[in-house]
């Protein structure tokens, strides 16, 4: 629950570092910043601007550290409340002597999320903003980090919000004439509310079928690499590692496990693994790598199947095919810069497939902007006009208001049920609210701010 305390905590990483910044956060903030600090030259400090100074402890009258201290007054602050923070020298025993001062003069130790959390709470953030602030914390990559930002920024919320209003402007229409039945339903009213409902069903559908690009720039993607022993799996992976990490020799079955490595390609996060090669036989080890393999292709997002263009097709590369019928897969085709020893008629000139040379390089980047559309469709992330979602809370939320909406649609064709009508409208304004925070449980509130850091 809220408290209307004053919170205080380590911002910055534990260890030794240049800074160490303790942050409060409350009604009490100004009056502990004034009992500790000692300005230089004397005198008090005003908002929104730095203070070089020194802590002491007012107990003794010891000074602890040479510190800036700035103090933001609520509500132009983080968490719309008094906000000091101190920052000193960021040695591991110096920060938590300063930390356990504040806290001696009134302050608490600050919850998981709980600065966030206030500021969600006071108004100055609705939730879908607030857990995009975890995933700039968190972002891997560029692209990543541009979704979280665009995220925290409200451009995701804006949406959300506008659906919101033509659902409430429909149930609006709709319990009017409920409440005053003896008036004519006029035709025109009936359709604004069927033009309501449709657009907040299309923006709806639209934020879900973009999640999955979402969650690959937030969480990241599985590729795997397969195909039969000595076809330049592993000489692939280096190439797109742009580093030697797999051992590559002419011998056929060099690699019998899996090799993990993650790679950014064009900002995308990918967690790669170069398999065993899958072939027919008895080796115990050898059949142990293939059997890894093969786990590997069924938890995989993507599969690239390497293939020797100077060598025809065999029986092991007939038999993965048949493993990746129907899943995601690009075919690539190495050692191009060999005489080619495929058939014409064997079908591999489609756009499902990249001839490549992971000697000379040639088509390594057709090969990475074809991995890179088979997430997100070539889509430019940094453009005002991506905006997804890439939280799987927000997502099962949306999926509740899109089945809701999908009732309303079929209510407005019937124009005698508007009492069904109302209600499925409210259960969808219910469902929203619970991506943006509106009308979300206190538990979903709990368990959303303890992954958190401890200060933010």
């Amino acid at each position: 629950m809220y408290r209307n305390d004053t919170i205080a905590a380590i911002s910055t990483p534990l260890g030794e570092g240049g800074i160490g910044v303790i942050r409060m956060s409350g009604p009490r903030a100004h009056e502990i910043g004034e009992k500790i600090f000692s300005r230089i030259p004397d005198g008090g400090f005003s908002s929104h601007r730095f203070y070089y100074g020194k802590i002491i402890d007012p107990a003794d009258g010891t000074a602890l550290d040479e510190v800036l201290l700035v103090l933001m007054k609520g509500p132009r602050s983080y968490t719309r409340e008094d906000v000091l923070e101190i920052h000193c020298h960021g040695g591991y025993l110096l920060v938590q002597r300063v930390l356990s001062l504040v806290i001696s003069l009134g302050a608490r130790l600050a919850e998981p999320g709980e600065f966030t959390r206030r500021a969600f709470l006071n108004g100055r953030i609705d939730l879908v903003q607030a857990e995009a602030v975890i995933d700039i914390i968190r972002g891997k990559t560029d692209a990543a980090l541009a979704l979280a930002q665009q995220q925290r920024e409200g451009v995701l919320s804006l949406r959300i919000s506008e659906m919101r209003e033509g659902i409430v402007s429909a149930l609006a229409m709709v319990e009017a004439h409920i409440d005053f039945p003896e008036e004519d339903i006029e035709s025109i009213t009936t359709g604004e509310i069927r033009e309501s409902v449709k657009k907040a069903l299309e923006t709806c559908d639209e934020l879900l079928a973009g999640y999955d690009e979402g969650r690959a720039l937030r969480d990241g993607v599985s590729v795997v690499i397969v195909g039969r022993p000595n076809v330049g799996k592993s000489s692939l992976m280096n190439a797109l590692l742009r580093e030697k990490r797999a051992i590559v020799t002419a011998v056929p079955g060099t690699t019998r496990d899996v090799i993990e490595e993650v790679v950014n390609i064009r900002g995308l996060p990918i967690k790669l693994l170069d398999t065993a090669g899958i072939c027919r036989t008895e080796d115990i080890v050898e059949k142990e790598g293939v059997r890894l393999a093969l786990a590997k292709i069924g938890q995989a997002d993507l599969i690239l199947f390497v293939l020797d263009a100077s060598r025809p097709l065999e029986d092991d590369d007939r038999y993965i095919m048949n493993e990746l019928e129907g899943r995601k897969h690009i075919r690539v085709i190495n050692k191009s810069d060999l005489p080619r020893a495929m058939e014409p008629d064997d079908g591999f000139e489609d756009e499902e497939t990249v001839w490549i040379s992971t000697r000379t390089g040639a088509g390594m980047d057709t090969l990475h902007k074809k991995i890179y559309d088979s997430f997100l469709h070539g889509r430019a992330v940094d453009s005002r006009e991506f905006v997804v979602m890439s939280n799987v809370r927000q997502r099962d939320a949306l999926g509740k208001c899109r089945i809701a909406l999908q009732r309303a649609a079929a209510d407005t064709e019937h124009p005698g049920v508007l009492e069904l009508l109302a209600a499925d409208l409210r259960e969808a304004l219910q469902t929203v609210g619970e991506v943006t925070g509106e009308t979300t449980a206190d538990e979903v509130l709990d368990l959303i701010f303890q992954r958190f850091c401890i200060g933010k």
